[in-house]
């Protein structure tokens, strides 16, 4: 049995398969060439959605925000910094609700911010409202890789 898993490149969307032992060892896409992890969350569209994390093997944690929500002003670099922590162990993307409204209908987010992880593009923990770095860890550590 493979220990890789498959993960889409942030960059290219091309897929790729990667070995859990080698995640933390700064794996490039087969494709572009450039890093899949690069320590900052990704911004999801409706064209990367797909690749980064429906089809994603790897825990994926998005943060539904918008600009003019001050929570998620406040959100941002609490996760960014747990983006910077935890990465490659999961992948850590923002989803512009105004710019992507029907991705944010399709979960149902209702306020903001509102985390999701998904695994294997599954939902598998959904947490609305603001968290401190604390607080995001420790809801966060079940579901790392």
């Amino acid at each position: 049995m493979s220990d890789a898993l498959t993960l889409g490149c942030p960059h290219c969307g091309a897929i790729n398969r990667v070995s859990q032992a080698r995640l933390h060892d700064g794996p490039k896409c087969g494709r572009c060439k450039q890093a899949l992890f690069t320590g900052e969350p990704v911004e999801l569209t409706s064209a990367n959605f797909r690749a980064l994390v429906e089809r994603s093997e790897l825990p994926v944690v998005v943060d539904f925000w918008a600009a003019w929500c001050g929570p998620c002003k406040m959100m941002a670099p609490i996760f960014a910094e747990a983006a910077r922590e935890l990465e490659p162990r999961m992948r850590f993307a923002k989803l512009d609700t105004e710019a992507q409204q029907p991705l944010a209908g399709r979960f149902g987010i209702r306020s903001i911010p509102t985390l999701i992880v998904f695994r294997n593009g599954q939902e598998v923990a959904r947490q609305p409202g603001l968290l401190q770095g604390p607080q995001l860890r420790q809801w966060l550590s079940p579901h790392l890789a």
